[in-house]
């Protein structure tokens, strides 16, 4: 491996490291922040229950994006960094405890869902459990804003993290919105999948990390946002395809965190993903058929699943996801690396590097 790449490997390792301590103590500090209703029960569960799904972690690729861009332009501690991190950190919580609930998903990170989490403490009481679900979201989301405005930092630059935050939350739920429409269509334009995935998914886990990472570090982003758009857009299409391809072929490389992927979810719950829609193309006549009876079948089994990758692998839909998910790193690659005129060489190429580390293990 190329001493550059593991270079950067390891400080991405570390800035998980440091980040998961720090969200430790963010949590163990709550309560000195946060006043909890006396003697609710309630109020200290769903805290519980935030904290214990926010650390199950997962890659902190926010958090690691947050931090090298601020390598872009110093590598002197910055203030406010850290408050940027558990901000954009506790906004994926909300996120994602939301995602499930649309998506009446029971696992998340390899635990329960924060809403099946409730469903166990309340069967009887469906909507109580709902409405727990919601509001352990909702909550997440304030705590988010609440950390950056509390960030030991000039107050310029907590009013520019925030600005940057709320508007990223924003369009982040509107391309959770348009998520949703994008089911209802039979097949719906490759260019609506790639404006879904901008905005549910590039924009708050790719491009708001850059700009928060630059302003915090003193840089201006201002003048930079369409090439950092561009680079967001490019890698989070190509990991939305990645993961839409382990979801109906499962894993395709040696990464250990491919194995957590379960397979077939996209296809019970119906969802017109970069996958299924390669694949609603390419099948015909009673293949066709078998995938359409499938899509949005819950109790789909496991050998109709079985039967309908057969027939996306004979159709060629494994390659040419595969070829375009490579096309894509290559892109946003190129993007990073014409970035060399305005910031820190080495910081650069760990952004040229990035998109190319997935792509290096696909067989």
């Amino acid at each position: 491996m190329h001493a550059n790449v593991t270079a950067a490997l390891e400080r991405a390792a570390l800035h998980r490291t440091r980040f998961d301590s720090r969200f430790e103590q963010y949590f163990d500090g709550l309560g000195e922040r946060f006043d909890v209703p006396v003697p609710s029960r309630y109020v200290p569960r769903c805290l519980e229950l935030l904290r214990e799904f926010s650390m199950r972690g997962g890659k902190r690729l926010r958090v690691v994006l947050l931090y090298e861009a601020a390598r872009l332009v110093t590598t002197d501690e910055v203030p406010g960094l850290a408050e940027a991190a558990l901000s954009i950190e506790l906004l994926q919580t909300h996120g994602l405890v939301h995602d499930d609930i649309i998506d009446d998903a029971p696992l998340r990170r390899g635990g329960p869902s924060t809403y099946y989490a409730y469903r166990r403490e309340f069967p009887d009481h469906g909507a109580t459990a709902l409405g727990l679900a919601i509001l352990a979201g909702d909550l997440a989301a304030f705590l988010s804003t609440q950390v950056l405005l509390e960030a030991e930092a000039p107050a310029e630059l907590r009013q520019a993290l925030l600005a940057v935050h709320t508007r990223t939350a924003a369009e982040t739920v509107a391309g959770q919105l348009a998520d949703l429409e994008r089911d209802s269509h039979a097949l719906p334009d490759e260019e609506f999948l790639h404006t879904v995935t901008d905005f549910k998914s590039a924009r708050y886990s790719i491009l708001a990390p850059l700009t928060m990472g630059l302003l915090a570090a003193g840089g201006d982003p201002a003048p930079h946002r369409a090439r950092l758009h561009r680079y967001a857009r490019l890698v989070g299409i190509g990991e939305q395809m990645r993961d839409d391809f382990l979801d109906l072929f499962g894993p395709f490389g040696d990464d250990p965190a491919d194995e957590a992927k379960s397979t077939g979810a996209d296809i019970r719950s119906g969802r017109r993903t970069y996958a299924v829609r390669a694949l609603l193309a390419a099948a015909t006549g009673a293949e066709a058929a078998l995938v359409e009876a499938a899509l949005g079948d819950p109790d789909c089994p496991q050998a109709t699943l079985g039967r309908i990758r057969e027939i996306a692998r004979g159709a060629g839909v494994d390659r040419r996801l595969k070829a375009e998910i490579r096309r894509y790193a290559e892109e946003a690659s190129a993007e990073a690396a014409s970035w060399g005129p305005y910031w820190r060489e080495e910081a650069v190429e760990f952004f040229r590097s990035l998109p190319l580390w997935h792509v290096a293990r696909m067989s």
